[in-house]
């Protein structure tokens, strides 16, 4: 076995059945404490004025010397005669379950311990529910403080017996018995020590061998460059691989790229790529889907319900989702099989392919509420069976008989900024002057198309989305298309962008002052959203982002309708669109 293998192994169990003692006696008996580190700890306990104990190695937070208690999970290189090891030291005590899930959430393997005279405790249950939720099938059992029974093999094969099929090894920490020698204390085992149960485990499949998963942290822009950033969890990217972008199925090639595993890269074509995008190789996507069954431990004050409203987390991605279906309840609620509905879809994998995107958090009001693995997910059928047709009248058809580009101007602002008034101004000119053209406006849309969206930011999300579709197909057609949507989000409007071709978007900042808005407002919507009888009203209680990069920017406070309109045209005609 090569030198360099490497395993994650948590140590879970009950609070006080002697966990981090354990790690300290392991340390001290394998020759793997730094020199002079056992006299540290003997002194500062004198200093204390309290017993030598050997959890003080791994019990680094001055608030665990305080009050024995194991509060955060730790993390401690160690290596056996056959690789490297990280143990994770999970907390045992109930409130710090949530701790105890982060830090059994990476690891390949786990050591439960269990006091041999108080037995298996509440806790201990629920760690090895967790342990078999999160996919760790590597479990040895370790049966601790053997001394406090006198080393009885009664009373081990009794809590042995509860394990069947596993490992299960007598230990005493506190001396040493079966840690990294045979006890002399329990001549009847014959089985492994502890040390040689750590070299026993085997190792998972390394990530490079897994399909290729890297979520999309942030998009940062350099000069001209729009750099990608994120971490591969999982397979290898090269420049020049052709990627498929998740849920939304953009393709592009890597251009460059920088790093090994937290990467940069920069793609060949310029497509739309927004946080919480998962990048695969095309030919080994992850699932696409707004439903999934899956494994869940439930950690939320309130009982979990179906229809309960919550965030899901998934690598970068956050979402709104709800528990659609529950069944395998545990007597105590802790645990469940559940089918989530996300309200769109979203890339994932099932945990058993790609740990790191088959895992996930619920978040209830900011707080941690939950979490689980999926077991079963079927991707919504996209490309494979849905093809775009191409009509016998071409684009450039169409473009020569209407003697004009189609094209779509994309107008952006706050509420009463002045987009409709332009839009309707610009429309007439267009049409004056002979070409194809046609408004697509914020709030007829909401009459019909977008009817079943709210304006919290996903639904305004939602809404750009199927505008830009419906503005993509004008364009195709050879129509100018006038967009006038409020728009607030950057991201949301590169979308729109990036649904056509480079030159056919022309977006137009209609920019006013918020005060000038308000008095504009002939609709009273500003001070409606002020009394607090709209929500999510733009400009008051909720943001808007103006545009970095706008082709043209109105300043409707200086400038007349009319005067914006010339601008417009003037841009449309030195940019040979009419």
């Amino acid at each position: 076995m090569h030198s360099t293998e490497q395993l994650r192994i948590v140590i879970a169990g009950h609070v006080d059945h002697g966990k981090s003692t354990f790690i300290g006696r392991l340390f001290h008996d394998t020759g793997s404490l730094p020199e002079g580190k056992f006299e540290q700890i003997q002194a500062a306990c004198e200093r204390r004025g309290v017993p030598f104990e050997w959890a003080f190695l791994t019990d680094g937070l001055q608030a665990e010397r305080d009050q024995n208690v194991t509060i955060d999970t730790g993390h401690i290189w160690f290596r056996t005669p056959r690789r490297r090891c990280v143990l994770i030291d999970a907390p045992g005590h109930k409130e710090f379950l949530k701790n105890m899930v982060t830090g059994a959430a990476g690891a390949e393997a786990a050591l439960l311990l269990i006091d041999a005279v108080e037995g298996v405790r509440e806790q201990t249950r629920q760690h090895e529910q967790l342990l078999q939720l999160l996919g760790i099938k590597q479990v040895v059992v370790l049966v601790n403080k053997m001394d406090r029974c006198g080393f009885r093999v009664d009373v081990f094969r009794r809590l042995a017996a509860g394990y069947p099929g596993k490992l299960v090894i007598p230990i005493c920490a506190k001396t040493g018995d079966n840690i990294a020698a045979k006890s002399a204390n329990m001549p009847w085992y014959d089985g492994p020590t502890a040390l040689e149960a750590l070299d026993g485990f085997e190792s998972p499949e390394p990530p490079a061998n897994l399909p290729l998963r890297l979520p999309v942290q942030d998009i940062y822009r350099f000069d001209n460059r729009r750099i990608v950033a994120g971490r591969i969890e999982s397979g290898a990217l090269r420049v020049g691989d052709r990627i498929l972008f998740s849920p939304r199925h953009k393709l592009g090639t890597v251009q460059s790229l920088e790093g090994r595993q937290s990467v940069g890269i920069t793609l060949a074509e310029q497509i739309f790529v927004e946080r919480g995008q998962i990048i695969s190789h095309e030919h080994d996507a992850p699932l696409v889907a707004d439903v999934f069954s899956a494994k869940l431990f439930w950690l939320g004050k309130q009982k979990l319900d179906i229809g309960r409203r919550l965030k899901l987390k998934l690598v970068t991605q956050e979402i709104e989702c709800h528990i659609e279906s529950l069944s395998n309840i545990t007597d105590d609620g802790a645990f469940a099989d559940v089918a989530i509905r996300t309200k769109r879809p979203i890339a994932f994998d099932t945990h058993d392919r790609v740990a790191a995107t088959g895992r996930f958090v619920l978040v209830d009001q900011h707080r941690v509420c939950g979490g689980g693995i999926i077991t079963k997910g079927e991707s919504i059928e996209r490309s494979q069976n849905v093809f775009w047709t191409e009509t016998e009248v071409s684009r450039a058809d169409r473009e020569r008989r209407n003697k004009h580009k189609g094209t779509v101007v994309w107008l952006t602002g706050l509420s009463a900024s002045g987009k409709s008034t332009i839009a309707s101004a610009l429309e007439r000119e267009l049409f004056a002057l002979g070409m194809h053209t046609y408004v697509l406006d914020g709030d007829n849309i909401r009459h019909g198309l977008s009817a079943n969206l709210g304006f919290r930011p996903d639904d305004r999300t939602e809404n750009i989305r199927r505008v830009g579709e419906v503005a993509k197909l004008f364009c195709d057609a050879g129509i100018i298309v006038v967009v006038a949507f409020i728009s607030p989000y950057r991201d949301d409007r590169r979308l729109a962008r990036s649904l056509v071709d480079e030159g056919d978007f022309v977006e137009v900042h209609v920019n006013a002052s918020l005060a000038a808005c308000e008095r504009r407002d002939k609709k009273g919507l500003y001070r409606k959203a002020r009394a607090g009888e709209i929500a999510n009203f733009t400009g008051v209680s909720a943001p808007y982002e103006p545009p970095e990069h706008a082709e043209i920017v109105l300043d409707t406070e200086r400038h007349t309708p009319a005067e914006c309109v010339e601008q417009i045209l003037r841009h449309l005609q030195d940019n040979g669109r009419i």
